[in-house]
């Protein structure tokens, strides 16, 4: 069959499967990737392998998308009104998580430095649309909440520029052995690209900047930012470095250089619904149940020990900065949704280390679908410890 034949069955698929879990108060996210994995090859059989892995395509454009949204939080006045403790604390929260799997990957299940490195820095990422569904649906109020919704800003924005690090450590660790100069080497490699990547993000940003200016129309508008990104990420590949950390700086250009900014940021928000349907519902379609039960136990220790780093992290940061009480003791619980950006970096480590990259992917999936099922409860119930959702709303 034609691949837009399977291309629609995976968006009426996900369509369909995501009013079903809004029955259970249940992330839409949630629905797509059940209804991938139902009717892909581990299941139903509907999609065949060889077709998931045609959609290659829409998982690299959905993910340019993403990045693109995500450095559009970073704004620097924005950055400034919220202050430092924020800061710390974001930072804190995310390489909580990072050093706690890593840890607990090499030194607990014995697994390959490269392999740990990985796993660990997609630790950081956040899902925070369930948390924040949580807060509005319970219209919660008070220092938590105002601490939460800056953090979970920052916080996938930390998380790729995380994982771009690691992907160079893992892919320079097996060469160590070579010597300190070859090491070295490898290093400034692995800078050079970094800079690379964002001086791309910045200077296509500037470009974006510019033209933005002149456009009239959100449809002339919404044509050229999507070019824009798609070129970000056309560029980065062909350069092999990260279209992530390109399109982050990206978005960030934008949302810092231009009048008017949230125009050319929104504007994308037309083109992208469908896009991010299909993306996760074509990762659940190429989740391999077989793998998965093999690293059962992996799945379930990178779960466990990704929570304790973020409440052992936040704790640490809010301490550190004197926040009130409820915040050290509640934000990491708050922060345990995982979805879209954790699995959109595992969709690259796979790229990045063939050889253990479909082992962690298929461990970010399966942990997705267990945060996204137990994160909005986990969320409510730190919220309504701290004091702020009303009795009565309960």
């Amino acid at each position: 069959m034609h691949p837009l034949y399977y291309l629609s069955l995976i968006l009426l698929a996900g369509l369909f499967l995501a009013r079903i879990v809004n029955v259970f108060k249940l992330p839409n996210v949630t629905g797509y990737i059940l209804a991938g994995m139902l009717i892909g090859p581990s299941f139903l059989g509907i999609i065949p392998r060889e077709v998931v892995s045609s959609f290659n395509i829409i998982s690299e454009a959905a993910l340019g998308f993403i990045a693109y949204s995500i450095g559009g939080e970073l704004s620097i006045k924005h950055l400034r009104r919220m202050g430092s403790s924020i800061l710390v604390i974001t930072l804190a929260e995310s390489l909580g998580a990072v050093l706690v799997v890593i840890a607990a990957m090499a030194l607990i299940f014995k697994q390959p430095l490269p392999f740990s490195f990985m796993i660990g820095s997609i630790a950081a990422a956040t899902a925070p649309a369930a948390t924040i569904m949580v807060i509005r649906q319970y219209n919660a109020k008070g220092p938590l909440v105002d601490t939460l919704f800056p953090v979970v800003a920052l916080d996938d924005a930390v998380a790729i520029m995380v994982f771009g690090i690691a992907v160079g450590i893992s892919q320079s660790l097996p060469m160590a052995s070579t010597g300190v100069i070859a090491m070295i080497m490898l290093t400034g490699r692995l800078i050079l690209e970094i800079f690379i990547a964002l001086g791309l993000g910045l200077c296509v940003g500037l470009f974006l900047s510019v033209i933005s200016r002149y456009l009239r129309g959100h449809d002339t508008l919404l044509s050229f930012a999507i070019a824009c990104i798609f070129l970000t990420v056309g560029v980065a590949s062909y350069f092999n470095v990260s279209s992530l950390l390109a399109c982050l700086a990206l978005g960030a250009a934008v949302t810092n250089l231009v009048y008017r900014s949230d125009r050319v940021l929104s504007v994308i928000d037309r083109f992208t619904p469908p896009i991010f349907v299909s993306f996760f519902a074509i990762s659940g379609a190429d989740l391999q149940i077989s793998v998965l039960r093999q690293v059962g136990l992996l799945a379930i220790g990178y779960v466990i020990f990704r929570m304790i780093g973020k409440v052992l992290g936040a704790y640490l940061g809010a301490k550190w900065t004197n926040a009130p009480a409820v915040v050290q003791k509640y934000l990491g619980l708050a922060l345990a949704p995982q979805a879209g950006v954790a699995i959109g970096l595992s969709l690259v480590a796979e790229k990045a280390l063939p050889g253990i990259g479909i082992v962690l992917r298929n461990i970010i999936l399966g942990s997705t679908v267990i945060y996204e099922l137990i994160g909005p409860v986990v969320a409510k119930q730190a919220l309504m410890m701290a004091g702020e959702i009303s009795s009565d709303r309960q």
